[in-house]
């Protein structure tokens, strides 16, 4: 699973002359342009400061139906990648706020902020949860596309959600 090369894009095939389907396709729905949020992306947060995924979600999935693959991606894998970036932003806050190092529990020595490593596990979990969305839009859009992605403005939305914006 997974081993190999990667399939082709859409729009590379077509380049080629190749015979080009769109690998799945889409349920005829009707439909708003972006479905509703869920309460649990909007949810108050225990530190009082507000939860981002609900414009991550907005957002990758405005950055879907501009592509014409929001009927392909599920809503649950744009809700996981919007949860993962978001609670990526929250353990960046606080290694922000309190440092690298904390203190151990029982001997009191300095050890690495356990926040550093839950913000690298969801990290990991974004990018494999962006790769997922990305490849389906990558094997589906039949139009070639250059610009910027929500997945490239993850850093910028920590800037700001720093400053508190």
């Amino acid at each position: 699973m997974g081993a190999g090369r990667k399939p082709k894009a859409l729009t590379e095939k077509i380049a080629e002359g190749r015979s080009a389907e769109v690998m799945m396709e889409p349920a005829e729905l009707e439909g708003m342009d972006v479905p509703p949020v869920k309460d649990f992306l909007k949810s108050p947060q225990k530190s009082g400061r507000k939860l981002v995924a609900e414009e991550v979600y907005q957002e990758a999935y405005a950055w879907l139906k501009a592509r014409g693959c929001d009927k392909l991606v599920t809503v649950q894998m744009v809700e996981q990648y919007a949860m993962s970036v978001s609670r990526w932003i929250q353990c960046e806050e606080i290694v922000s706020s309190t440092g690298f190092l904390a203190k151990h529990p029982t001997t009191g020595a300095a050890i690495t902020s356990p926040y550093v490593s839950m913000s690298q596990s969801y990290m990991k979990q974004t990018n494999y949860c962006w790769m997922q969305i990305f490849q389906i839009v990558k094997e589906n859009c039949s139009t070639a596309y250059d610009g910027g992605t929500p997945q490239d403005d993850t850093m910028e939305r920590l800037l700001r959600a720093r400053k508190g914006m």
